[in-house]
């Protein structure tokens, strides 16, 4: 099976998703997805997916620098105190 179904694209550019690929991708009414032209067409894809391998490409760039969340973290507050401490002479509260 190659997934295939035609759908007419409306007047204001709509293009309705068959029910069968909404159902299988989670989507109800309301959710966003992500548009990518493609060489080969047009690529859909559940915007909760697209954050997810975002997220999932940078923890394995922080891993591949020897890098956790918790270490870029950490040194997002040290440098908070530290820009506090320099630009308006105040201690972080932390």
């Amino acid at each position: 099976m190659d997934g295939r179904k035609l759908v007419r694209v409306q007047e204001r550019g709509q293009v309705t998703l068959p029910a069968e690929f909404r159902k299988r991708m989670g989507l109800k009414k309301g959710d966003l997805v992500a548009v990518f032209e493609t060489e080969n067409g047009v690529l859909i894809t559940p915007q909760e997916v697209v954050a997810t391998n975002v997220l999932n490409r940078i923890g394995e760039a922080l891993k591949e620098k020897g890098l956790s969340l918790e270490d870029l973290i950490e040194s997002g507050r040290e440098e908070r105190s530290r820009l506090l401490e320099e630009q308006h002479g105040l201690s972080s509260p932390d």
